[in-house]
C-alpha cells in the first residue's frame, strides 16, 4: 500500500504493565517523514500526547512524561510504547504522520486505536526455565533471559552462585549478558523474580 498506517483497532493493556500501540508504514522513496503526533481523547479531557517534527521529540500531556517513547526498532514504525499503565490512560488515541513528497506536497494520513487498561487477578511470579547447562566458547557474546508470567511489576535479578555458598548479584535487568565471555565465566548462574 503506498503511505498508508497500519495498526489494530483496539488494545488492551495490563495496569501497571506496558502496552505498545502499533503504528506503522513502509517507507516510500522521495517522501520524508515531517512529523508524527500521537493524540488521545479520554472521558474527560483531550490532547496531544507525542510530537516529532523538525525541531525534535516534544512530550505535551505531562501525564505521559517519562512513561511514553517512540519505538526505534525499524524505518516506518512510529508505535508508541506506555510504561506503568494507569485505569486513566483508557481512551481512543490517534497515531498521524505528516510526509513531504519530493515536490513539497504534504501527505497525512492518521489511524486510530482504543485502548483498555484493565486490572488482573494477582499472581506470584513463575519463571519460564530456559536452556540449562550451556556450553559456549571462550570470547564468543552470549546471554541469559529470565521472564517471569504474574502481576507486573516484576523486578529481576541475576546471581552467581559462589564457592562457600555466596551467591553475588550481577544485573538486576531480566537479562544477563556476555561480550566476551572467558573462562573464568564458567559456572551456576540463577535468577530472581519479585512482585509486589
Amino acid at each position: 500500500a503506498f503511505l498508508d498506517l497500519t495498526g489494530p483497532n483496539e488494545i488492551e493493556g495490563v495496569w501497571k504493565g506496558s502496552t505498545i500501540l502499533p503504528c506503522a508504514y513502509e517507507p516510500v522513496k522521495d517522501f520524508v517523514q515531517q512529523t508524527l503526533m500521537w493524540t488521545v481523547v479520554h472521558d474527560q479531557s483531550s490532547g496531544t500526547i507525542f510530537r516529532r517534527d523538525g525541531s525534535g521529540d516534544h512530550i505535551l500531556l505531562s501525564e505521559y512524561r517519562g512513561r511514553v517513547s517512540i519505538l526505534k526498532d525499524a524505518p516506518g514504525n512510529v508505535s508508541l510504547r506506555i510504561l506503568n499503565l494507569e485505569i486513566s490512560d483508557r481512551g481512543t488515541y490517534t497515531c498521524q504522520v505528516t510526509w513531504r513528497a519530493s515536490n513539497n506536497s504534504l501527505i497525512t494520513k492518521e489511524i486510530t486505536m482504543k485502548v483498555e487498561v484493565v486490572k488482573v487477578a494477582v499472581t506470584k511470579p513463575v519463571i519460564r526455565a530456559g536452556e540449562l547447562g550451556l556450553t559456549v566458547p571462550a570470547g564468543a557474546r552470549t546471554s541469559l533471559t529470565c521472564v517471569a508470567s504474574g502481576s507486573p511489576p516484576i523486578s529481576y535479578r541475576w546471581f552467581r552462585s559462589t564457592p562457600g555458598g555466596k551467591a553475588q548479584l550481577l544485573s538486576r535487568q531480566s537479562e544477563l549478558a556476555w561480550d566476551n565471555l572467558q573462562l573464568s565465566d564458567t559456572g551456576k548462574y540463577y535468577c530472581e523474580a519479585e512482585n509486589r
